[in-house]
């Protein structure tokens, strides 16, 4: 008998933010720091000790100026950033003497403050970024995820004429289709694209740049500089030169399915079956939580290595035992198990041990002999890693790029091999944190005008 379910109202929705009050009593436990460390920990340079001083002393209109003159995106990073690990990690409030027993060890929520205070501008109705005094030249930017947001917007803020062009349906990039709709969801990207949009920043939907040296001749179609922000958008596979058997998926198009209109598609896929999720990462851990909430029966997470040197961020985690997930430590995917037609029933695995640390630092995976088995499963999804398009290359011939075919960059200006060529985010660095991605843009942005005003 065929199952019907419907999708939970719940798996749109984030969880809430902070209200009024539980921002000012967290802000007001800020020590107020003179040359406060926690702003060294932000890549972008949002200035969270700016911003919260502000909002103690109640200039909360300053606050928010802070926050969107230095972060476009600020709202977005202060729900999808590891703050735990970046200007959080570096709080003083959690070196607090040990006669402070109730507040030690505990730096204050910086991502909260921050994402209360965009939504409450919201709220308010305040606007703080204004499109300069406009000026001749017109600049392209191909691609609309975080550094290419962030790079159209300075530019825009500076006057210039900003075209995006996305060859997806709509904007935002990995934060839009590489996200869970549960821990971002789509109407607070619609706020934070609006006051982009509102700096006259035109966006071309559907648009390919990517016929052979298509980047190159933007230069030669009206456009005096281009910027690229194309990202990661191919899956790492286990088995890259096989055809895979029915009800395996890469996790780009999986999560990107959750938005593009088959969610009911996944749900009725996977409700009441078997799961088995690759990776050990921030995108495995949306991937098993969303198979979770899509009704699997069991969801495992298979990882080679053990639970400390996961790179996923260690709240993620903990949500993710919480919601049920089984962790298979310790066991190393070989091959897929199909039956006579095609479809996927199992996943061959070799356990492994901790040799010497590799060139990430962390302990190399040693498979077993003769230690391999047979996990039963009605559905794989790999999160392995993101990587270039194989072709990628091919649209701008004459930027270098290396041996994973990201572009080489000066890191200090975001300038290519091509003169008017900058470029950032992931095609770049490989996979970042869209913090990172956010200041590529707005290096790119000041580089972009310097090399016009000269």
């Amino acid at each position: 008998m065929e199952v019907i379910v419907s999708v939970s109202d719940d798996f749109n929705k984030m969880p809430p933010g902070f209200d009024f009050g539980l921002a000012v009593a967290e802000a007001d436990r800020c020590l107020l720091c003179y040359d406060a460390p926690c702003s060294k920990g932000c890549p972008a340079n949002t200035k969270p000790a700016e911003f919260i001083r502000k909002f103690r002393l109640k200039n909360i209109t300053g606050a928010i100026r802070t926050i969107k003159t230095n972060n476009v995106l600020g709202g977005a990073c202060g729900v999808l950033c590891p703050t735990e690990r970046l200007c959080e990690q570096e709080c003083a409030a959690k070196l607090r003497s040990l006669s402070h027993s109730a507040d030690r060890d505990r730096p204050i929520q910086i991502g909260k403050i921050q994402r209360f205070l965009i939504e409450h501008s919201w709220k308010m109705g305040f606007k703080v970024l204004e499109r300069g005094e406009s000026k001749s030249e017109k600049i392209a930017i191909v691609g609309s995820g975080p550094a290419g947001l962030s790079c159209a917007a300075e530019l825009a803020k500076a006057g210039y004429s900003v075209t995006v062009f996305e060859s997806k349906a709509e904007a935002g990039g990995m934060i839009r289709y590489g996200v869970v709709p549960f821990r971002f969801n789509l109407d607070f990207l619609k706020r934070e694209l609006e006051d982009i949009k509102s700096l006259g920043v035109e966006f071309k939907f559907n648009t390919q740049i990517g016929d052979k040296s298509g980047v190159e001749d933007l230069l030669t179609q009206g456009f005096s500089a281009v910027f690229l922000g194309t990202g990661l958008w191919s899956g790492t596979k286990l088995k890259p030169e096989e055809s895979y058997p029915k009800g395996v998926y890469g996790s780009v198009d999986y999560l990107s399915g959750l938005r593009d209109g088959r969610l009911d598609q996944f749900s009725q896929a996977f409700a009441g079956k078997t799961v088995a999720v690759i990776g050990g990462g921030a995108t495995a851990m949306d991937c098993i939580k969303s198979a979770v909430k899509l009704g699997a029966k069991e969801v495992y997470l298979v990882y080679r290595r053990s639970f400390l040197q996961m790179p996923a961020e260690m709240p993620e985690r903990i949500e993710s035992l919480n919601s049920g997930v089984h962790f298979l430590f310790l066991n190393q995917p070989l091959d897929f198990i199909a039956d006579s037609n095609s479809n996927i029933k199992g996943l061959k695995l070799v356990q492994t041990k901790l040799g010497d640390p590799d060139d990430s630092g962390r302990r190399r995976p040693i498979p077993i002999e003769g230690s391999e088995w047979i996990l039963e499963t009605d559905i794989v999804i790999e999160a392995i890693g993101n990587k270039a398009k194989t072709g990628s290359p091919e649209w701008y011939p004459n930027v270098k790029v290396n041996g994973k075919n990201l572009i080489i960059t000066n890191p200090d200006s975001c300038e290519t091999s091509v003169k008017g060529i900058f470029a950032g985010g992931d095609i770049v660095r490989g996979p970042a944190l869209v913090v990172q991605a956010v200041q590529d843009g707005k290096i790119a942005a000041q580089s972009i005008i310097n090399y016009l005003s000269n």
